[in-house]
This record gives structure tokens, sequence and C-alpha cells, in this order.
């Protein structure tokens, strides 16, 4: 009997184990934190992992805590566009691509990251591959066909193939190849390319499969909410960044946050992380993010809001802490030339905060705080027990006046940004500059 209850303790043991490192269904530790995406081609001259090992400790320093490395996998010849091809057509999904090292040099750049603190997410890409990749040879039926009997383009992204998620061998196929990557190198999540267009029924399948070798991170690009559903812990936020980027164009004022937030909660589940952004590889690319979309001082409360919002797990691209003002080449080197940080402290202050505050956790609740100028000002509060976090925001090019309609919001605060002590009070006239952005600790 004494074995039995000795067991019997032992399990409920380990099962509470387990219950701590998750939280709303997600790893605990993507809830107070954050995401660096890493472009390893264009983040060094070489080009390398052990290129960029040693900006492992300006990042720690930075407060970063979860780095996604764009598609680290060969890269296909056929069909490639640019001299060096689109990090998302996919020769080989459990290879290294040998531009940047090789696969002794990759785990050991992961292990370096988990001794350091770090969490590891790959870029996978799952709705095709590239158009020489070694399945289009051994496993022809694993895509679809056009009516000329050759394997599909999908959309117009003519370097690749569309795979054919009806076939089960093929699913079981991908299914496994991701988890190589777990067993082998010990990554700790996946961000998936291109989720939206892979049917539901295969993350389904996929994703506990995947969760029950590791507590990993699952980040689907894409905004339908069935991806939430699926098992994938956070989604990506196209939605509220072209809402934000209408606001910094002058196009709508910033009563148009407020669709953001009934946007969440009337489309999605209660426990649904969101991934906001100002910037990514393709917005940078293609769409003139930071120096474009957001320029100049705007760029500055939209990433405190990113940072700062319910629900959310934000993200910062390469070289946005320098800022990078140019788009980086997608197909051709084009690197990164880091050496003034002229954001680092920002970003430093933001990533800090969130992983100091329990207010901050994606989950804590959210207040809209009401001012006498809901137009130029959004402001809200973040709270999670006696911690409590205010923002304040002016979406506009002008000075603003304002005065907070909340009683609650009062009492001496911290200026988390000046480090100095400033009382808040409901209904006296405050001024804000352009583009500003207060933030307080309670």
């Amino acid at each position: 009997m004494k074995y039995f209850k000795l067991m019997f303790s032992l399990a409920l043991l380990s099962t509470y184990g387990k219950a701590q490192n998750i939280v709303d269904g997600h790893p605990s530790w993507i809830m107070q934190g954050n995401i660096y995406e890493v472009n390893v081609r264009q983040y060094t001259d070489a080009g390398t992992f052990k290129a960029f090992e040693p900006n492992l400790p300006r990042l720690k320093k930075m407060g970063v805590q979860t780095l996604w490395f764009m598609p680290i996998n060969p890269i296909s010849v056929v069909d490639r566009k640019g001299a060096l091809g689109s990090y998302y057509a996919v020769s080989n999904y459990t290879a290294i691509n040998p531009e940047y090292g090789n696969m002794d040099d990759w785990k050991e750049l992961v292990k370096k990251c988990h001794d350091m603190g770090f969490k590891v997410v790959i870029d996978w890409v799952p709705n095709h591959t590239g158009a020489d990749n070694y399945w289009l040879t051994a496993h022809p039926d694993f895509f679809i066909h056009d009516s000329t009997g050759k394997a599909a383009v999908p959309f117009d992204w003519t370097d690749t193939r569309q795979l054919d998620y009806s076939n089960v061998t093929m699913q079981d196929s991908m299914i496994n190849a991701m988890k190589f990557w777990i067993t082998n190198s010990d990554v700790d999540g996946f961000r998936c390319d291109v989720a939206w267009h892979v049917p539901d029924a295969f993350w389904q399948k996929c994703i506990p499969q995947l969760k029950a070798m590791k507590n990993i991170f699952m980040l689907a690009e894409g905004d339908k909410p069935s991806l939430e559903t699926d098992g994938f812990d956070a989604t990506y936020t196209w939605t509220e960044f072209n809402v934000m980027k209408q606001i910094a164009a002058g196009k709508s004022n910033a009563l148009a946050m407020d669709s953001i937030i009934h946007f969440i909660d009337s489309t999605f589940p209660a426990n649904t992380l969101r991934m906001y952004f100002t910037s990514d590889h393709d917005e940078n690319s293609w769409n003139k993010a930071d120096y474009g979309t957001m320029p100049g001082a705007s760029h500055a409360p939209f990433a405190v809001i990113t940072q700062t919002l319910k629900k959310s797990v934000p993200l910062v691209y390469s070289g946005q802490e320098e800022p990078v003002l140019d788009s980086i080449s997608f197909f051709y080197k084009d690197p990164i030339h880091f050496g003034n940080y002229a954001r680092a402290n920002f970003y430093d202050m933001l990533l800090h905060l969130r992983m100091q505050h329990a207010a901050l956790s994606a989950n804590a609740s959210f207040k809209k705080i009401n001012t006498t100028n809901d137009s130029a000002v959004y402001a809200f509060e973040r709270s999670n027990g006696a911690d409590k976090i205010i923002v304040i925001t002016n979406l506009t090019n002008k000075p603003q006046e304002y005065s907070i309609s909340d009683n609650d919001i009062t009492g001496n605060a911290l200026n988390v940004f000046t480090l100095k002590k400033e009382k808040l009070i409901s209904n006296v006239k405050m001024h804000i500059q352009p583009w500003g952005y207060y933030v307080y600790s309670f």
C-alpha cells in the first residue's frame, strides 16, 4: 500500500510540475517574454551562425528573451530568385543552409543561447517547398500538380512548389521533420510560415505531437482565430498593424485603437496571444516598415503599445535597435551595419519592464483609460494583483492637452523612462509632445 501511495504522490508531483510550466495553455516563459527575429544572412558581413554569436551578450543585455531564427535550411537553386534566393524556398527540411555553417555550428549556437537563458524558435515553411526540394523526385505525390502534370506553384511564388495536405504520408513526413529539430538541436518552438494556408486539421494533428516532446512555443503566421484553437500559442496581428499604420499616416485617429481591442475580444479565444510588431522581414523588405509606414518619431508610441497592450507577445526585428532606416534586400546580400544602437536603450527599457512587471503579462487585465482628448490620446491600464502599469500615448504629430477622466488613476507613479516620481491626478490638464508616450509604474 505504501508503494502505491508513493507512486500516486510522485504522479501528482509530476503533473503539478508540468502544470506550473503552462499558463492559459501556453508555455509560462512566453507570458512576459518577447521575440527578436534574427536574419542570419544579413546580420553580419559573414552571414553565419558563428558570426552572429558575438551579438548574444548585447541582445541579452537589451532584454531579448526568445530568438526567432529565419529559415536555417538550404535554399533551392532551381527557379531561384536573385543571387541568394528566398529564405522560404527550402530544398531540405532536415539540413542546414551551408552559407550559415553546418549542423555542429547550429547545435553549438543553440547551446550557447540556452546557456545564456534565451529560448530558440526556428522558422518553418510547411505550405510549400523550394523548386528542387528532394521530395519532388523522391515523393512526387507529396505535391499538388497543375494541368500540365507539373508540381503546382502557390500564388505567384515561382521559386516554390505547393505541398498536398490530402496526402497523409506527406503530413507525417512534415511532422517528423519538425520533430527532428526538437530531438537533434533542442529548439523551443516554431514560427510557421503561411500557417493560414495549411489545413486546420494538419495543425490539430501536428501540434499535440510536438508539444508532447517539449513545452514548445508555436507561432502562426496568420490571423485566423482557428489557428489558436488548432493549438498555436500566438498569431500575427496584421489587422492591428494596419490600424496603427492608418493612424500613423493621419488617416485614422486614436479612437481607431478601440477597434483593435474589440477585434481581439470578439474574434479570438479568451486565452489568445497575439504577436505585435512594428516591423518584421516582410514589412521591412517590402513595405518600408520603420522608415515608411511609421517613420521618425511616429515609431515610438506604437512600439510602446506593441510591448504593453493586452494579449501581446511583442516582436523586435533585426536592426530595429540601430535603427536600420532602409529596406534589407530579400534575395541578395545586404548586411546590417550595427554601431549606433540609437534605439537600444528604448527597447532595453521596454523589454526589461515587461519581464519585471506581472501587469504586462500577456494575460494580465486591461482597462482603457478615458481622457478628455481620446481622438488624439490613447491611454490604458494593465494590472495584475497589486502591480499596475499606466500607458499614455499621443498618436498625432502635434502637441496635445488632455486630462484623465478616470478617478481611479491617481497617486504617485514612477515614470519608467525618466525614473522620476510623478503625481497623476484625474481631471487636471496635462500636456504630451507630438508622438509622445508616458509609461508609469505604481
